[in-house]
């Protein structure tokens, strides 16, 4: 399949992963939905598969290194690269009070998907990418991860302090310029996408945004062509400061 783009999104059984893989289905592209719970990921590639677009499960736990390894190999066998990976996957934890009174527990809990499992993944992915003429690496971040909106004494951001899960986003952004500055000169293109106060099964769907309206950042980027940035992180109205 030369000239069909193949994608891997992970946590992409729900909410903002499930919409970012079918805007990238509606764009031509195989979209490999990335799934701790098989069942579930079935269900949700049946859903796009409906819907005339070419779309199957992976079994994919992005804590689990060797499942990772297995997914890697899977992609391998059966096409041979890799064009797209949205690291999608994430949690907030449950822990929600002030920093003072978080464990080193309930942060590892939070980097252990948001950040060690994007490490992991990237790592394990990245070979299949160097494959493609065009890869591109999408890290779903937050503006919550922002140092520059959140040291903003009159920002929208002053009052929220959930340390786990900001400081995780944060530390992906930083993630996100390593590998950027790794992969400079190559074909291979790295940026975090910022969704917006997007309502999904994380927040209890409280966000303002609609998933249409929040995949729409990731999307863009997955896509972007070959003048396009590495090592920015954009919301859908641009560059979001670190």
């Amino acid at each position: 399949m030369p000239d069909t783009k193949i994608a891997l999104v992970t946590g992409a059984n729900k909410g903002l992963g499930l919409e970012t893989a079918r805007r990238l289905g509606e764009q031509g592209a195989v979209v490999l939905l990335g799934v701790r719970d098989e069942a579930r990921g079935k269900q949700a590639a049946d859903t796009l598969v409906a819907k005339g677009l070419k779309a199957q499960e992976l079994r994919l736990d992005v804590t689990d290194g060797a499942c990772v390894a297995d997914a890697a190999r899977e992609i391998d066998e059966r096409y041979g690269r890799l064009d797209i990976l949205v690291n999608n996957a994430g949690i907030t934890g449950g822990f929600f009070g002030p920093p003072s009174g978080a464990t080193a527990e309930q942060l590892r809990e939070v980097y252990d998907t948001n950040v060690f499992g994007v490490v992991t993944v990237t790592n394990a992915m990245l070979p299949l990418l160097r494959r493609s003429s065009a890869g591109r690496i999408v890290n779903m971040s937050s503006n919550v991860g922002s140092l520059g909106l959140n040291a903003d004494p009159d920002g929208e951001f002053r009052q929220y302090n959930v340390v786990a899960y900001q400081s995780s986003k944060t530390a992906l952004n930083a993630i996100t310029l390593a590998y950027a500055k790794e992969l400079h000169g190559t074909t291979v293109k790295v940026n975090a996408a910022n969704p917006g106060f997007t309502a999904t099964d994380m927040n209890n769907h409280r966000g303002h945004q609609t998933v249409e309206q929040g995949a729409v950042i990731a999307v863009r980027l997955a896509l972007l062509g070959p003048d396009g940035p590495s090592g920015t992180s954009q919301d859908e109205n641009g560059t979001v400061p670190w």
